[in-house]
């Protein structure tokens, strides 16, 4: 667990918007993976300045660790959670199980800098996560998407995020995006209940997900179970008068002759492809570029 070139950036641009570090938590200890000339770089870009000898006491100080880092933002109080003491963690747990209530509301900031893929028990540890934001607090996270099978137990999609930092959960997001590893790109994704579509990428790059999500209220967490829009949507279509039938997307392939499925499909899916203009990379209504320092 580490912050590299863009997690840092990310950290700083979270800042940007108003983010409020005094109290930060991190799921996992996080490290500084990244040289002190590229942080000092990142500091400059975000208008922070720093000597060449500042930038590398930040990433020497704490054996490496991202405290003296997140002090620079503005953090008092640091806490790390971790589910062994192997990276000196200040609360040892499992976020497999639900964590102490005296943590709840306790923290400006909650910070996954890339845990939450490895913990099996997922809902259990981001309801964790949102139940020790503070109200008005955000939580952070930076998490992979695509092409990281085998890393962890999981690769997530950005709708799972958007149907969990919702209104009925106490949330709002702030803001998702995505880029490809290593580049500095950075692309804002849109919600699919917005666009009225799964939002959908097919790349070869390692991708991530950077969440700004804010605590709007303290409700019980996952009080109603989460769904995929694009199937509530489908189950409202589909009830129609009269049990009158619904023709789904893949109605036409019972008027293609079975030889002609495949060619007819893989066409439709370009067409699609070259419409929405994010299947196959980020653009369209998926995906808009974020200019950022």
């Amino acid at each position: 667990m580490g912050l590299d070139i863009n997690g840092t950036r990310f950290l700083l641009y979270a800042g940007q918007q108003g983010v409020d570090f005094s109290r930060t938590a991190m799921i996992g200890r996080q490290s500084l993976n990244l040289s002190a000339a590229a942080l000092r770089r990142n500091l400059k870009d975000f208008g922070i300045a720093a000597s060449a000898a500042e930038a590398a006491d930040l990433t020497r100080c704490e054996n490496g660790y991202a405290e003296s880092f997140l002090r620079r933002l503005g953090a008092v109080e640091i806490t790390s959670f971790d589910a062994s003491d192997y990276e000196k963690a200040s609360c040892i747990h499992d976020f497999n199980l639900p964590l102490d209530k005296k943590f709840f509301g306790r923290f400006s900031v909650v910070l996954d800098g890339g845990t939450l893929e490895h913990i099996f028990n997922f809902p259990q540890a981001i309801s964790n996560c949102m139940e020790m934001v503070e109200p008005g607090g955000h939580f952070l996270g930076i998490t992979p998407a695509n092409n990281f099978t085998g890393h962890g137990f999981y690769q997530f999609s950005p709708e799972v995020f958007f149907r969990i930092f919702s209104q009925g959960n106490g949330f709002a997001m702030r803001k998702l995006l995505a880029f490809e590893s290593p580049s500095t790109k950075w692309y804002e994704v849109a919600d699919p209940e917005v666009v009225g579509q799964p939002v959908t990428l097919i790349n070869r790059r390692e991708t991530y997900l950077l969440i700004i999500a804010q605590k709007t209220a303290t409700v019980p967490i996952f009080a109603t179970p989460m769904q995929q829009v694009a199937y509530t949507t489908l189950w409202k279509v589909s009830k129609l008068p009269s049990g009158a039938p619904v023709r789904t997307g893949a109605a036409w392939r019972s008027l293609v002759p079975a030889p002609l499925k495949w060619p007819v499909s893989a066409a439709r899916g370009w067409i699609h492809s070259y419409r929405e203009g994010s299947r196959f990379g980020f653009g369209g209504r998926h995906f808009r570029r974020l200019r950022v320092p």
